[in-house]
This record gives C-alpha cells, structure tokens and sequence, in this order.
C-alpha cells in the first residue's frame, strides 16, 4: 500500500506535469528556444541559430548560419552554461591551440549549415543532463558564447541562446477548456436568470470568471516569477482580454499606428520570444546566482576528434540544407536581437514581461483590452437585443391568444429590460478589474494622449456602471428601514441589480462593497506600485488578510456552506499571494525553490478552479432538478453542508433568514407567508344556538373522599355535591390518556377514541382549572386538540354560530348519545388490579 505521502506526491506530480502534456509523445530534448546578443555584435554575425541534444542517441543537431566580418582577429572562446542558476559548464578555449590553427585568425566567411552529428561516448554527456532535465516544464536555462580579443581583451561577439525541452504549463489545450467552461456557464447562466433572478449558478459563473481573472493577474506584479508559473498564468490571459496575436496582428499594427500619430514614443511588440528580452536577473535568465563550477571538456578538443568534426562542417559551408530534425523547428524568428543591461527594449518584472508574451506590446496593453471590452459589449448589446426581439414577439402571440380565448392570465409578464440590464451589470463586472488595471498601467507610461484619453473615458464610465446601482442600493435599503424590502420577489431593483447583492443574507446586504474595493485597491497596487515589489506583495498580502478576515467575521451567505465557499476563495487568494513572497527580487532566492513554490501554487490554483466549476454545474443540475422555481431553489450551494440553524434551501433558509417570507400557498388556498402564527382562539362560535340549561351540567364523575371501588360510574341524576372533594387520586382506570401516535384520533377519554359520527359531537364536563387531573397540561392540550378536531369544532371559512352537527344544531338527543357511547365504552375497561 502507498502512504498518504507518496500519495500526495504522486497527485502532485500528475497535476504538474498533466498542464504540460500534450496528445503526443515526445522525444527526450533539449533545444535552443531564442538568441540575443548580448554585447554590439563586432565581428561576428548570427542571421539563425539553432542547436538540439538528443538523449536516446547523445547526439547535437544544428541548423547555424553566422558570419565572420573582421580579418586577422585572434580571439579566445568562453562557453557558459546555466541551469537554474548552476553553471556546469564555464570553459575557456584558444582557437590557436584546437583544429591545428585553423581558427587562428579567425577565417572571415559566411557558415551557413544543418546536421546531426553524434557525441563521442567518452564524454558521457547522458551522465551529467539529469532527467528531469528533459520533463520539467518551462526549464530555465541559457547557454552563452562569449568571443574575446587574445590581444587586447575586448569583446568580439557574445550570444546567449535560452534553451528548452518543448514541455510547459502554457497550452492551448488549456485556454479552449477554460473558455469553453466558461462560455457553457455563461449560456447556462442565461437561461437560469431568466427564471428564477437570484438563482446561485448565477454567481458561481462570476466566481469563476472572477479566479480567472485572479490567476491572470497574479503574474502582474514586479516579481520574479519562476518560468513555470509565468506560463501557467498565460493559460488565462484571455480573461483580461489579452488573447495571443501574431507579429503581424491588423489591430497590433492599428493600435501602433494609432500610438504614433497622438504623441507615443515607446516600442512596438517585437517578433520572436518574449523570453529573449526578459532582464537578465530575472527568470529563466537567474543572473544573481550560486557559485558557478567548471567542467573539464577536453575530450571534446582533442585533434583527431575535431578534425573529423571541422571536415564534417566544412562539407555544409555555404549549403541552405537543413537537418531533419531541425526543419519544422522556427523557434528563432526574424532579426537577432541585441539585450544588455542598458538597452531600452529590455523587459522588466511584472506587467511588460507578461503581456509582451502574447505579442503585445506594454504600451499597447490597454488599448487592447479596450478594444476587447468594446467587442464582448457589442457581442453582448446584439444578443441582448436579439432577446428583446423575440420576447416583444412572444408577448404578442400571448396577448391574441388571450384575446381569442377570452381568458386572461394572472402571471405578470416577463420584465426583459431588467433582466437586460442585470446581464449589461454582469458584463461591466466581468470586464472591470483588467480595465482598471491597465487605466491606471497606461496613466503611468505618459506615452499616447489619445490613450490616456480613452482611458480615463473608460473609467468615468465603469464608475457610472457600477457606482449607480451601488448608490441607489445604499439609498433604498436606508430609506424603507431596512434592507429586506431589496430582496422582495417583486422588487424591481432586485430583478435589475441581482449580480450586486443578491447573493448575501439581508444582513449583510452591503459586503458587495467589500469585494469592490478590493478589486479596485489591487489594481490601484499593481499599477502605482510597481517600482517597488516589496510594497506590492506587502499591500497585496494585507489586503487578502482584510478580505478573510471579513469573510470570517461577517458571515455573509445565507448558509453556512455558503460562507465556507466564500471564505474558502478568499483563503486561496490569501495563501497563494503569500507564497510569492519568496519571488521577491531582494530576498535572492534560489531558483530551484522558488520554481517548486511556483509549481505549488500553480497546483492550488488549478484545482481551486476545479472546485469552482464543479460547484457551478452541481448547484444548476440542483436547480434543474427543482424545476426551476424559486420557491424550491437549490439547497445553498450544496456547497457542502447545512446546518440547524440555517435552512437547506434558498427560498425556505436564505429569504427566510434575509427576513423575507417565502410565499406559500395552503391546500385551502390560504397565503401562509401573510398569515401570522399565532396561539389559537377558542373555537366555539361566539353566537351559538342556546343549549338545555339541563345538558350543560359537570359530568358527575368527580373525586369523593373515599376510593370508588365500584365499577359502574355514578348515575347522571344521582349526583351528591356535597361529597365532592378536589385534589383527590382517581384510579387509574379514571384517568384520561392520549392516544397511541397511529390512532386515527388525536386524543382519548377513557377509551373512547376515535372521531364521532355524523351528528355526534365530543362534549366534556367537570373540567375547568384547578379542577383537572395529574398531567393536566397534557390533559388541556389533548382536549384543544380533540375540540379541533371535532366535527363541532369552528374551522375558518364557517359562519359564526354554524356547527358541523346534523342540522348545525346541538340537541338534547345527540348529547344523550355522546353520554351513552362512553357508558358503553367504559363497561368495556378491565378493572385495574392495582386499584
């Protein structure tokens, strides 16, 4: 058997590795994935470089094509490699000394070739590239190659390659299920609020929608992201309306041009990775690291070995062949780069590296994502409208239809504009916290006055979008006295600003303000903070503490499996931003840690959203089961558990504890939401048929002073009062028992159970207070529930004075039978052996 560790690395290690995998198998490598320059290229000249090991058959294939300028030059060579900060290969040669002199001076030619060539087994390369090498995803790594002048120690050429294994978190597999997940919820989100308004599908879609977006917006922040969790982030950047465009992008190229005629200066997005940009102190890069250590490669250098290899190279000078496994391989595009530490196009932490990976420039970021929010409102106004079409339609056809029938319909028609602008307030929500992020990004950039235009135009109008409806909730819920009367079924405001508030207990009507000023601090932090990344994570972490913290405390759901959901999201939120403490670019962390820490977080993340969507498609199929009707909505959340002091369902717990009854209708059509529970009245009409003074005499069955040991009942005309006496013990075969729970009767008197036939009427006398026997409450309540349930018992809907008696009269004759049917029942008792 496995132990719950061995377990719990196992599931790890299948979610890691189940967001880098793809459908195919792949072959064990390790291969250039981008080149720069790192210093002025001087006197060599790279157009293509591209170099890849193979661990089944240790060999290097390349597709090269360089070229010498500068004659008589006699330089030494520096190989570097670095992996996860480790440097196990620092190597210094002098091309004087290896291949005879051939390369010295250097030979001034163009090189253009591709070939496999495999590596000499006295190497033993395979022993010294782990195999995580090959599986990790987004391995961080770079190889540089560093020319010096033998003479006067200046740098003659320096290139740095990024390498990679072709695993990562980052898949399109990934993005198509999100989105697909979220447009489902989306459609089915629709539906759902059209019957029933604050239905919990509802708010689960923007829950999810809402961690996404966190997700994306986590790699925001001047941090030094390990690559793997970079990556993973990437898989949501749709959600801020950042969706991966090519080099040749018609709305990049718009925007920039845009940019340019209104005043902006900054770069455009450059082809080929974003990777190659990236400050070199900065992940995969890791320039602040562990001591480096040297790995001798002689082997490699000796004559007869590099003779073959230089007559090998010589044969593919100048020949545009390419090596098979290189040919569909473009992982280095376009002009090579040069990146030093003073050049302006190098990307810092945060924000620029993040959208310059799907080929958006930083100075177009928000006109990106306006342009987005501009095409999910237009998408969203077309199909609202469309809507309304069809239901003015609908409305028609039912109206002639009534008509032609003469008949009309008690149920009000359906409200299509609140509805409409319930789904317009869910759109702004969705769309608000990118759009706050970039305004407040592009106000600091200074770069295009059209786009700081726009933006602030944007944000006037997302203020409006949310800030009304928030004011008018505020003002409606003081005005009235209360906030019960914003979760009335037929409140307008309700039907109209659902998405706000809805989802809270009437209480705590007002913790939608909590999650807006949160959403809008963070982007107040990651934009205005972002020189400091210590300030950053500080706010950040305090701010999701807040948050907690009044999740705990407030309570806000209407059940407690609500308020574990909620508090459970906002704990990930919590969790998650303080482990990225360790990103900080001050604390020098290794990198080995913190691609660990990224990957855990990466894993929270993931399965949060599992948990998210899961809970949605639980909660619709609990409502689709339900018939859609509010009146039995879904059982809170079935978030996971109920409590006993809260309802199991939506209508009959969380309106009830808002404070707003449920409105019930009895089988005798009676509103029981309108009707309050009180303590019955006495149901003896008040103008009653007056009776035989002689009928309402006690029942002459009363304590004497002595123990009756006879078993006939005293006679009706014989009765002697003056040997009553109260307080004294009756026999138990006197005393008056309730009927067994499966008795048709409600209550017994001395064996007589059972309901009176037509005509018959229960009548007790002899009882008054202070006159009835031990259990005398007990006694009291089964004589209430006997005179309810007696046919000459008042019910509602009876004329005053009415009786359910033969005739509605009582007479001397039925009460006669009354007395006689308990005579006969009482003959029937056994005698009691312990009187």
């Amino acid at each position: 058997m496995f132990s719950s560790l061995a377990w719990s690395r196992a599931t790890f290690v299948f979610l890691l590795f189940s967001l880098s995998s793809s459908g195919h198998a792949r072959e064990d490598s390790v291969f250039t994935s981008s080149v720069t320059y790192c210093n002025p290229p001087d006197t060599l000249l790279i157009s293509r470089f591209e170099v890849a090991y193979f661990s089944h058959n240790q060999s290097v294939s390349f597709n090269v094509s360089a070229a010498s300028v500068q004659p008589d030059v006699n330089v030494t060579a520096n190989l570097f490699l670095n992996v996860y900060g480790m440097k196990p290969v620092n190597l210094t040669l002098d091309f004087c000394n290896i291949l005879g002199g051939a390369l010295c001076p250097l030979p001034q030619y163009n090189f253009t070739g591709a070939d496999s060539i495999t590596l000499p087994k006295s190497l033993d390369v395979a022993s010294r590239i782990p195999a995580i090498a090959f599986k990790i995803p987004d391995l961080e790594g770079y190889a540089q190659l560093s020319l010096t002048d033998a003479t006067t120690g200046k740098t003659r050429a320096c290139v740095q390659a990024t390498l990679a294994n072709g695993w990562s978190t980052h898949q399109k597999a990934v993005e198509w299920a999100t989105g697909g997940v979220a447009i489902a919820a989306l459609l089915l989100s629709l539906g759902v609020s059209a019957l029933v308004v604050d239905a919990i599908p509802t708010f689960r879609f923007l829950d999810l929608m809402s961690l996404y977006q966190t997700i994306g917006t986590s790699a925001l922040l001047s941090l030094n992201y390990p690559s793997i969790y970079r990556a993973f982030t990437l898989n949501f950047a749709w959600t801020l309306g950042l969706f991966p465009t090519s080099e040749s992008s018609p709305i990049q190229n718009s925007i920039n041009r845009m940019r340019h005629l209104t005043g902006g200066r900054l770069a455009d997005s450059s082809s080929g990775s974003a990777v190659q940009f990236v400050n070199r102190r900065l992940s995969p890069y890791n320039g602040v690291a562990a001591a480096s250590t040297s790995l001798p490669l002689s082997d490699l250098f000796r004559r007869e070995v590099v003779t073959s290899y230089a007559r090998r190279f010589s044969e593919f000078a100048g020949v545009p062949t390419v090596a098979s496994h290189l040919a569909k391989r473009e992982t280095i595009k376009g002009e090579v780069q040069t990146v030093t530490s003073d050049s302006s196009n190098v990307l810092q932490a945060g924000l620029p590296i993040y959208v310059n990976s799907v080929n958006v420039s930083t100075s177009n970021a928000f006109m990106t994502a306006f342009f987005c929010a501009l095409m999910l409102f237009a998408v969203g106004l077309a199909v609202l409208a469309l809507g309304y079409g069809v239901s003015v339609l609908l409305n028609r056809r039912r109206a002639q239809t009534q008509v032609q029938t003469e008949k009309s319909s008690e149920e009000p028609p359906f409200d299509y504009l609140s509805f409409a602008r319930s789904w317009i307030l869910r759109l702004v929500l969705i769309s608000c916290m990118p759009l706050l992020i970039f305004i407040f990004y592009q106000w600091t950039l200074k770069d295009s006055w059209l786009s700081i235009f726009l933006s602030v135009l944007t944000l006037v109008a997302l203020l409006a979008a949310i800030g009304w409806p928030t004011f008018t909730t505020l003002r409606l819920a003081k005005r009235r006295g209360g906030a019960s009367e914003l979760y009335a079924p037929d409140e307008k405001h309700l039907l109209v600003n659902a998405p706000l508030y809805a989802q809270y207990r009437v209480q705590r009507y007002y913790f939608f303000l909590v999650t807006l000023v949160a959403m809008v601090l963070r982007a107040i932090f990651i934009a205005f903070a972002k020189n400091s990344a210590a300030a950053q994570i500080a706010l950040i972490v305090t701010l999701e503490g807040l948050v907690v913290i009044s999740y705990i405390v407030l309570k806000p759901y209407p059940t407690r499996g609500g308020d574990v959901y909620g508090t459970y999201l906002a704990i990930v939120r919590l969790v998650c931003s303080g482990l990225m403490i360790a990103f900080l670019p001050s604390l020098n962390v290794s990198p080995i840690p913190r691609v660990v820490i990224g990957a855990v977080i990466a894993v929270i993340f993931a399965v949060t959203v599992l948990v998210v969507i899961f809970n949605f498609f639980l909660n619709f199929f609990l409502l689709a089961r339900s018939g859609f009707r509010r009146a039995q909505n879904v059982s809170e959340d079935s978030d996971s558990s109920s409590s006993s002091d809260r309802s199991n369902s939506r209508s009959d717990g969380s309106l009830l504890e808002k404070g707003v009854a449920s409105p019930q209708t009895s089988d005798s059509g009676i509103d029981i939401a309108q009707t309050p529970v009180i303590r019955p009245l006495n149901p003896t009409p008040d103008h009653s048929t007056p009776l035989d003074g002689s009928v309402l005499q006690p029942f002459p069955i009363s304590p004497t002073g002595t123990t009756v040991s006879t078993m006939e009942p005293p006679s009706l005309y014989s009765r002697d009062s003056g040997t009553l006496t109260i307080g004294s013990v009756l026999p138990r075969r006197w005393s008056f028992q309730l009927s067994h729970n499966n008795s048709p009767a409600e209550s017994s008197v001395h064996g007589f159970g059972g309901s009176p036939r037509d005509g018959e009427s229960m009548f007790y006398s002899g009882s008054s207070p202070g006159n009835t026997p031990e259990g005398g409450d007990s006694y009291l309540s089964s004589r209430r529930t006997s005179e309810s349930n007696s046919p000459s018992a008042w019910k509602p809907g009876s004329r005053p004075g009415s009786s359910s008696s033969s005739g509605g009269h009582l007479t001397r004759s039925s009460s006669n039978k009354v007395i006689q049917a308990y005579q006969q029942n009482h003959d029937r008792i056994p005698e009691d052996s312990s009187s």
